[in-house]
């Protein structure tokens, strides 16, 4: 039996043309495919901050051979055995000037709430070149462990010498064919100076007016004049000369902080801590999971950081329970708080400390201080 016939053809049936509409529907989209095509590969002006590795403070870390050593290690006194975490946290930049990501890179961080887009220019400043960015972060990841061992051992009792010195001086500056790599700044205006900070205030305070240094070049003394430049920086006026400064001491003890790879000065605080657990008796975390960040200067107060919404969710992820932020950042911490994770305000070592005894003892938490809307 036969289903058709075998002279009959099989015709089929006429498709109907596309209507405009829908034409121009599909050129619509071709066009946006090109266009979005192009603009990935267009060079752009921003950066992408994402939080980078996270590193306990009482735990190791690789050396520049590759091995496993302590994190903080210290020769010359008692140290003690150590438990739970004392976390502190990096930020990672996507890019730099000589690679910008994609728009469509951008695009995808702009819904990423651990990641911030910033314009290029407010992480590598004009004239600037990666690596010239790359020494200075890492001059400062050098100073702040300096001012990290000053301000724990300080605080736990040992007397500590400091001497502040010339690391570079900026190209054009005001200090440039007045002061040196290496030299001592021993007084500004007839006043002592041990620090980056005391100098920089008696700058300032006077108002852009010549700054009388006595410094210390090839062991003599001598006095040098240098009339600051005004800078403006977040709408408010400062006054420069222009240097990188290092504060030495004369320690007692010796603490060694081996952390490769990682600069800028935010560890401060963290490596203060871990130094301060290091070297007593207990857990000064009861055991637990505690990340922070902030810079410290030797006397132990607590300074801002960037990219705290990144570092939060770093510490988030690493599984911190609880998170001590530098109380001039809270308006950066407030409603952007990740998960559970619960933040404390501190602006001195001794902040930190007590919150550190509160986790350890099952103290009041809601007692101290949080960060709250300004």
């Amino acid at each position: 039996m036969a289903l058709f016939d075998e002279d009959t053809t099989i015709q089929r049936a006429p498709r109907e043309p596309m209507s405009r509409r829908t034409i121009a529907g599909i050129w619509a989209l071709v066009v946006a495919m090109v266009i979005l095509l192009v603009i990935t590969f267009l060079p752009t002006s921003y950066v992408v901050q994402q939080p980078g590795p996270v590193y306990n403070t009482l735990g190791t870390a690789l050396n520049s051979d590759g091995e496993e050593v302590p994190l903080i290690s210290v020769d010359g006194a008692e140290t003690y055995p150590t438990e739970g975490t004392l976390d502190l946290l990096t930020v990672q930049v996507q890019g730099n000037r000589e690679h910008t990501p994609s728009w469509f890179e951008l695009a995808m961080a702009w819904f990423d709430p651990s990641k911030a887009v910033l314009p290029i220019d407010a992480v590598f400043p004009a004239g600037q070149t990666t690596e010239q960015r790359n020494e200075e972060s890492a001059a400062m990841m050098v100073d702040s462990q300096q001012e990290a061992t000053a301000a724990a051992l300080t605080e736990l009792g040992y007397d500590v010498g400091a001497t502040l010195s010339v690391h570079s001086v900026v190209e054009g500056a005001a200090a440039e064919g007045v002061l040196e790599e290496g030299d001592l700044i021993l007084s500004a205006d007839g006043q002592t100076v041990t620090d980056a900070n005391a100098l920089r205030k008696v700058i300032n305070d006077g108002g852009g007016a010549p700054v009388e240094l006595v410094i210390e070049r090839d062991g003599a003394q001598q006095t040098v004049s240098i009339t600051p430049k005004e800078s403006t920086a977040d709408g408010e006026t400062t006054w420069l000369i222009g240097v990188t400064l290092i504060t030495d001491y004369d320690f007692p003890i010796d603490v060694t902080i081996q952390l490769n790879n990682v600069g800028g000065p935010s560890a401060g605080m963290m490596f203060a801590l871990g130094i301060i657990d290091t070297l007593t008796p207990g857990e000064l975390n009861g055991g637990e999971q505690v990340a922070g960040t902030g810079t410290i200067t030797a006397d132990g107060a607590v300074g801002p950081i960037g990219g705290i919404r990144q570092k939060m969710w770093g510490a988030l992820d690493a599984g911190a329970d609880w998170f001590l932020a530098p109380d001039s950042n809270c308006d950066e911490v407030v409603g952007h708080i990740p998960g559970d994770l619960r933040v404390f305000s501190v602006k001195t070592l001794d902040d930190s400390l007590k919150v550190l005894q509160a986790i350890s003892d099952g103290g009041d938490l809601d007692a101290l201080p949080t960060c709250t809307a300004r």
